[in-house]
């Protein structure tokens, strides 16, 4: 039997540009440390299912292999290899398996259980696609300290998780290792990537990419939306973005995104020579950020690093006051600016669609942990939900075989079982049992890394 093994792909935010970016302005979307993690167990050979355990929204449903639509994915003109540029999603073949998706947790109200279906078309879209009826029966344990349906990019970050583990198992991935060309790395990013898109579509129909680019290739990327709306963004990738520290603060405040993107058109329709401006303010300081990200070296002197902080942090500031002369912020938002602000750690802005949702805090250089822990017990105090995490994260990453080594002792070494990743409590048991670490060095973990140009 193959080794039980591990991978892992982050969540993402909006740094610069939310809401100009629907009308054309650029826009910069990073990854941050809170990751999703697929533990892969492969079973004996007298078995023949597969089974998807997604534990943090009680998804656990197993599929005999041989009765799932093997003949409609196997067609000539059907047929896609793991290497093909996949752009759009085949109607016919979902349509295939949505009987089979609709098997899950039918003991669930509806509500739930669309949730439930809608994951298992993607994985069933993907398993069928990147495997065969002779696969080995696998069990596909997922968990992660994402929130989720706070616009932080926790889908994307399930997708590209199966499409690393089912392009491995099919040995169609190299590396990564230390000594790996930039081009071959960069290769396989981009194959994760496309596959994770597919994902996507099977759970959102026609998602911008945006969400799969910056969890497959971590970092940070710069997107901008070309010609009508609903239309694809162009995404570059920025590989040279820094790794910050970063405060996430969940308002746990409901918010529509698309509510909040027709509010926004509304004010454009009525005052289109003030709110111009301002779209087009929001559009400069993303390209602001892109400069200053560009010409800085982030691993140079502590006086140049520090400057450079205190720009982007200036820069958060204004972009978050363009956001709320549009009306998208919320007093919960501006709640946890105001107590970043009196406590004088750094600086806020909204992140995402507002209305709710989460704000981002970039910690000023100097900041001290005292001041962070009563900032924080205030956060909680007023029902708050807080992450200390990285911007600029790294992204898809792989832990093979699923063993940890001590750190002072490389022969004793800890195997990642089911029912230990299983039990886990909540995001912290996760982060403390299997997590890549707040600088994401712990040992083990490998990922794939894009080429800074």
């Amino acid at each position: 039997m193959a080794p039980t093994f591990m991978v892992s792909a982050p969540g993402k935010v909006i740094v610069f540009g939310e809401h100009a970016a629907v009308y054309g302005k650029p826009a910069i979307a990073a990854a941050i440390s809170l990751r999703s993690y697929l533990l892969v167990n492969t079973l004996s050979k007298s078995r023949h299912t597969v089974t998807l355990n997604m534990r943090d929204i009680g998804l656990d449903h197993t599929w005999d292999i041989a009765a799932l639509p093997w003949a409609a994915f196997n067609q000539p003109e059907k047929k896609k290899s793991f290497h093909s540029l996949v752009t759009s999603l085949d109607d016919d073949l979902l349509n295939t398996i949505i009987p089979h998706a609709e098997e899950v947790s039918e003991h669930l109200p509806e509500q739930d259980r669309k949730i439930h279906i809608s994951s298992a078309k993607a994985f069933l879209y993907l398993f069928l696609s990147l495997s065969s009826p002779h696969s080995p029966a696998v069990i596909y344990t997922l968990r992660s300290t994402i929130p989720i349906g706070a616009g932080l990019g926790s889908s994307a970050s399930v997708c590209v998780c199966l499409s690393a583990a089912l392009l491995l198992q099919i040995r169609a991935l190299a590396g990564p290792h230390p000594d790996q060309p930039p081009e071959e790395a960069e290769l396989q990013i981009e194959r994760v990537n496309r596959w994770a898109y597919v994902g996507e579509m099977c759970i959102h129909g026609n998602p911008s990419g945006v969400d799969n680019t910056v969890s497959a290739g971590g970092k940070a990327v710069l997107f901008r939306r070309q010609g009508a709306a609903g239309s694809s963004p162009l995404v570059t990738p920025l590989p040279r973005f820094p790794k910050l520290p970063l405060l996430l603060v969940n308002t746990r405040q409901g918010r529509s995104t698309s509510t909040q993107v027709e509010k926004v058109g509304v004010l454009r329709r009525n005052h289109p020579k003030v709110v111009e401006p301002i779209l087009e303010g929001i559009g400069e300081v993303s390209k602001s950020a892109l400069e200053l990200i560009s010409s800085t070296d982030f691993d140079g002197d502590n006086g140049s690093i520090n400057a450079a902080v205190e720009h982007l942090g200036t820069l958060i500031r204004i972009n978050h006051g363009f956001l709320v002369s549009l009306g998208v912020s919320h007093p919960r938002l501006e709640r946890i600016r105001e107590l970043v602000d009196y406590a004088g750690i750094g600086w806020t802005k909204l992140t995402g669609a507002g209305g709710g949702g989460c704000a981002i805090t970039l910690f000023r250089p100097d900041v001290e942990e005292e001041t962070i822990r009563e900032l924080e017990q205030k956060f909680e105090a007023e029902g708050f939900e807080k992450y200390e995490t990285v911007l600029g994260a790294d992204g898809v990453g792989v832990l093979w075989p699923a063993v940890f080594r001590n750190e002072d002792d490389d022969t004793a070494a800890e195997e990642i079982d089911q029912e230990m990743f299983e039990k886990a409590e909540g995001a912290q048991g996760v982060d403390r049992l299997v997590g890549v670490g707040a600088q994401e060095n712990r040992k083990g973990w490998k990922f794939w890394r894009r080429m800074a140009v």
